[in-house]
């Protein structure tokens, strides 16, 4: 089987139909495309969610809290902490789990939350660190947001670059490889890229604006993310590849390693449905975030116009990450 997570159609399929309903308090259960859990507490709502951190060597600690709290923050409501299992191999040292250990607790810090517990194991079942993290939030039943959300006709706005997480880790992982083919500031510039994998400052600006449906892109990229908003709200959509946000240290590094920036792995980008995709941008651009209207929301089929013509979307395969070999 190929690396990264199961197809739509397996998940489905073998995982999800599985799975019965058995407690009238879950508002949102399993789903394709839906990240979060949300459980009704009376007038409060807790929203849950869980990520593995696997395809990452260095900065694995701060992309596992970021990544969890952007699910919590696509549904709207602002997390409050997160719990981690560290899973190391035996040759692994006590400073190679410090620095995990160093690098979730400052983004925790960044992020105001708390963590929450967890369990950390060596083992011979893993051949590098494996963090599994997940993120709880807290907010007001009925004031909360989901990816099924989307409305026909709606605007689809992408907030934050594509592909920033992954660039940020290929220019970070293969660093010693590509300097002798891209340019040492474009690589350095890259790698900085992992400071901007939140979400949760759009979510905040975005639920406040009111909108439809949220979705953080993570792996299968910007068009995969996309992909699972209009699977999970069983609509259709009309994307204008030439309007998705992609930085220029992106586009040369995914060229020389002839992988798609927008099937790359990318917190730090937000995927939102919504009814004046013109004046979230507006609003999101004033709280110095980048964000354009890419497409339309339609009553069905997923079409991304590029180059004159009309390419008809599948859904997403195995993350372009998995196909970087230097």
């Amino acid at each position: 089987m190929k690396c990264g997570k199961l197809s739509n159609d397996v998940l489905n399929d073998i995982i999800i139909k599985g799975i019965k309903k058995k407690n009238k308090d879950i508002i949102v259960g399993p789903k394709v495309g839906e990240d979060c859990s949300i459980i009704k507490f009376g007038e409060d709502i807790c929203v849950l969610t869980t990520d593995p951190i696997t395809a990452a060597k260095n900065n694995a600690g701060r992309i596992g809290v970021h990544i969890c709290c952007n699910d919590i923050a696509s549904s709207g409501v602002r997390p409050i902490g997160i719990l981690i299992t560290i899973l190391a191999p035996t040759e692994c040292s006590i400073d190679d789990i410090k620095k995990v250990m160093d690098e979730i607790n400052n983004a925790c810090e960044e992020l105001n939350i708390d963590v929450l517990g967890g369990h950390t194991e060596i083992t011979d079942a893993v051949n590098k660190i494996v963090l599994s993290l997940t993120a709880i939030g807290k907010g007001i039943n009925g004031k909360y947001i989901t990816t099924s959300g989307a409305q026909l006709g709606d605007d689809i706005v992408v907030a934050g670059y594509a592909a920033s997480e992954g660039t940020a880790i290929i220019a970070s992982d293969y660093y010693e490889q590509l300097r002798g083919k891209i340019n040492d500031d474009i690589l350095i510039k890259a790698q900085s890229f992992i400071n901007d994998i939140s979400v949760v400052k759009i979510g905040f600006v975005a639920s406040e604006f009111g909108v439809n449906a949220m979705h953080d892109a993570t792996e299968g990229g910007v068009l995969g993310a996309i992909w699972e908003v209009t699977e999970a709200s069983d609509k259709g959509a009309y994307i204008y590849k030439d309007k998705i946000p992609v930085r220029e240290e992106t586009k040369i590094i995914c060229k020389e390693l002839n992988i798609d920036p927008l099937r790359l792995i990318s917190s730090g980008c937000m995927i939102i449905s919504c009814c004046n995709g013109d004046g979230l941008v507006k609003r999101l651009k004033e709280c110095g975030i980048e964000a354009e209207v890419v497409g339309k929301i339609i009553k069905e089929g997923r079409i991304l116009f590029s180059e004159g013509k009309e390419i008809e979307l599948f859904p997403p395969d195995s993350d372009e990450i998995y196909k970087v070999s230097l």
